[in-house]
């Protein structure tokens, strides 16, 4: 397997592990990582030649349908303990300092601020956009991800430890 596909935009931790999991096994230069809108609609394109397979993480709301929805064209084959980057309350410049409108994915949802409207994103990139597109005041994200967007870090959770799974794809009943 050298074609990982998994979440975007770029920032996301799913990038960042996938790149880690090529470098711990050598493929560094040889392996690509594709980012989508969604593990879902990656794994309705990714090629079925068993070169390919997707990268997630124990905490992504719904990895067990993944799982058990497509156990005839993917199967867990490795997971890995890495910390995610850091993960903060980011804001806009000029917007609140406690921000009343967060976009936020689901997995991270609980480090919003409890009185905060969450708007749902579709990754951690994605609510960094959202926010500096101005459709929140504020996001959980990465501080990759924050500081891609010129956005002002309100709050800085630190990295987590994370378990990131690696699901082969491959044909139908193989």
């Amino acid at each position: 397997m050298r074609h990982l596909h998994t979440l975007g935009p770029s920032g996301t931790n799913l990038e960042a592990a996938a790149h880690q999991w090529l470098r711990a096994r050598g493929l560094a230069g040889a392996g690509t990582v594709r980012l989508h809108p969604s593990l879902e609609g990656a794994l309705e394109t990714v090629p079925r030649t068993g070169e390919h397979a997707l990268v997630a993480c124990a905490v992504y709301p719904q990895l067990h349908t993944l799982v058990f929805g497509n156990l005839q064209t993917c199967r867990m084959v490795d997971s890995f303990v890495a910390p995610t980057y850091e993960m903060v309350l980011a804001a806009a410049p000029g917007m609140p300092r406690e921000p009343r409108t967060v976009a936020t994915h689901p997995a991270p949802a609980g480090l919003a601020p409890q009185e905060a409207a969450v708007l749902p994103a579709a990754s951690n990139s994605q609510a960094a956009l959202d926010c500096a597109e101005g459709t929140a005041e504020g996001c959980v994200t990465t501080i990759v991800a924050a500081r891609a967007h010129g956005l002002d870090v309100v709050r800085n959770f630190g990295p987590v430890p994370m378990v990131f799974t690696v699901h082969q794809v491959h044909g139908e009943g193989e």
